[in-house]
């Protein structure tokens, strides 16, 4: 009786010893099955890392600010400007004139230095800035709220702030009772000019410019070479944005029409930018 039994658990073990090499054998297989598959990946791999990728695409390339160039003026005419990027130009006669809008004022951090007719700005002086009346131009300024009116000379370019049309002496905008508020809606009216201003362009002196120079020997190099052919050569100095400018001016006339020839024959002699000034 126990042989059979013996033999029976002896089965027992043979067959679980079979079924496990059976199992092994196909787990075997199996197992080379995912080998071969992750060699495949693998060289796909590779194969992929070494194929060369294509060059990035250029940037475009970029496109270069051209500036606008300023408007064509007749001879005899006052020369445009540039302000923060802008051009201006000034208008040769005033009669007429009247104009609606914003008045501000500046003072304390201007006062001794030079405005752009050449004059030394006085904060205590009834004068203002405009962009385009003639320089020297005489106006009346009338604020529309409590109808104050004073009268000042044009003697600077500006404000160039926004809708403001006229920028007042410290002064005046006292007398108009515009310190306070910084601004105030006004009138400006032309009613004349100061006698021999710049704003009679039909008599007086006129001489012409023909450059500026932020080095004095550069200025005075040229005006040496000018002076012989057109005479009366000689320096401006001009202060803006806190530096010093050298104005080279040469020539001289004592009408409009002599001043409209001479300054054509600059233009002609390849002073493209000569320009009229009053004197």
């Amino acid at each position: 009786m126990k042989t059979p039994v013996r033999e029976l658990h002896g089965g027992e073990k043979t067959l679980r010893r079979r079924g496990g090499d059976g199992l092994r054998r196909r787990g075997g297989w199996r197992g080379w099955a995912a080998a071969v598959a992750v060699l495949c990946l693998l060289a796909a791999g590779c194969s992929a890392r070494s194929t060369p990728s294509a060059p990035p695409a250029p940037l475009p390339r970029p496109v270069p600010r051209t500036e606008a160039p300023p408007p064509e003026t007749a001879p005899g005419q006052p020369k445009p400007y540039k302000a923060l990027g802008q051009w201006y130009q000034p208008i040769p006669d005033a009669s007429g004139f009247r104009q609606q809008g914003v008045a501000s004022w500046y003072g304390p951090d201007f006062h001794g230095k030079r405005t752009s007719s050449g004059e030394v700005y006085d904060m205590h002086a009834m004068t203002a800035a405009h962009k385009t009346l003639p320089l020297g131009t005489l106006v009346r300024v009338r604020h529309l709220a409590n109808h104050r009116t004073i009268e000042v000379r044009i003697n600077d370019r500006g404000p160039f702030v926004g809708d403001r049309i006229i920028d007042l002496s410290y002064e005046a905008a006292r007398q108009l009772d515009v310190v306070r508020p910084g601004t105030a809606p006004v009138e400006v009216v032309a009613v004349g000019a100061v006698p021999g201003s710049p704003v009679d362009l039909y008599s007086g002196n006129f001489t012409f410019q023909v450059g500026s120079f932020a080095s004095r020997p550069n200025a005075e190099r040229l005006g040496a070479e000018l002076n012989p052919r057109f005479g009366n050569a000689h320096i401006v100095e001009f202060e803006q944005a806190g530096r010093v400018l050298y104005r080279l001016r040469v020539g001289k006339a004592g009408s409009l029409d002599e001043a409209i020839a001479f300054e054509t024959r600059l233009k002609e002699s390849g002073f493209t930018d000569a320009f009229v000034v009053a004197e």
